[in-house]
């Protein structure tokens, strides 16, 4: 970027050896190791965990507060590191996260596609006007592994149902291309390239602190809601197209449904008398087939059954 700009290491570390294999793998410049000047200048500038790193004007004072988070999330583009930087990188941000384009959030700098399991690429302008799913996962991650099974029921639904009006874009915190092209090999949708840093720009836009997540935008390219995971784990693809109207319907019927149903039972097939309960997810021990919602359960046992499972004794 032909920015006048240094960087200048000071050691924490135990010994002169270590401080040498350390600066070994560093561009820049470094103070000479000396523990009493080091441990002045860590009480001179607050320092009381590392890594720190402390901008200084052409005075030589701190102007700003500690930027390792501030390159960690914009890297380069922080520069000059200041306090009114930071404000235009996150007002940035929010543009993005409410503007309404899908090429701000999904394109890349000499990229506008995102790419299939096939390797096929295509073009990010193709999403405009369909209702997307942003899914942050991993290949290593358990709880990822297990929330992608609902999503591919519910998004195979969709595409049959509804046709190509909803797309999901796999974002990735997998660790290694490999983990990446193994992961994205299980799924019928999109991804961003693992290669590219939007990855990362994603994850800071939406605040996605633990995956998996799953940000729903819709057609008009604003975000419907960044609970998506709960929405599909509840109510799959029956909650489409996602809105708060489309939910409270859905739990508006779902009351009706309970109203019509007894509070307790006594099945033939159980000896303890089964409460209506309202479930996630649940198998029928009847059918041995899963259920969501209505259930009628034993507090004495583990034994769920489906209302239409039931047989009343007379």
């Amino acid at each position: 970027m032909g920015k006048e700009v240094e960087i200048v290491f000071v050691s924490l570390d135990h010994d002169a050896d270590g401080f040498d294999v350390h600066f070994k793998t560093m561009p820049w410049l470094a103070v000479p190791f000396d523990v009493n000047l080091h441990k002045r200048l860590r009480e001179r500038f607050h320092v009381n965990r590392i890594p720190s790193l402390v901008h200084l004007n052409l005075d030589g004072q701190s102007v700003d507060e500690d930027l390792i988070g501030l390159i960690e999330d914009y890297g380069e583009d922080a520069f000059p590191f200041t306090r009114k930087r930071r404000e235009e990188l996150n007002a940035l941000d929010d543009s993005k996260r409410q503007g309404g384009k899908f090429d701000q959030l999904l394109a890349g700098p000499g990229r506008d596609y995102v790419i299939a399991s096939n390797g096929g690429k295509i073009l990010v302008s193709e999403l405009v006007g369909k209702t997307v799913g942003l899914y942050f996962g991993a290949q290593w991650c358990p709880p990822c592994r297990a929330f992608t099974a609902h999503l591919v029921e519910s998004y195979k639904q969709l595409r049959s149902s509804r046709g190509g009006c909803f797309e999901v874009v796999l974002v990735s915190s997998d660790r290694e291309q490999n983990e990446f092209d193994a992961n994205l090999c299980s799924m019928p949708w999109l991804a961003v390239p693992f290669e590219d840093r939007t990855r990362q720009d994603l994850c800071r836009i939406f605040n996605i602190k633990a995956i998996p997540a799953l940000v729903l935008i819709g057609p008009d390219g604003k975000p419907i809601s960044t609970n998506g995971k709960n929405i599909i784990t509840l109510y799959g693809a029956k909650a489409f197209p996602f809105t708060q109207s489309s939910i409270e319907e859905i739990e508006a019927n779902l009351k009706k449904e309970g109203d019509l149903l007894p509070r307790q039972i006594q099945d033939i097939k159980h000896e303890h008398v089964l409460k209506l309960d309202m479930a996630k997810a649940y198998v029928c021990y009847n059918c041995k087939r899963q259920g969501k919602f209505w259930a009628f359960s034993c507090d004495a046992c583990d034994y769920d059954l489906h209302p239409t499972c039931v047989e009343e004794a007379c």
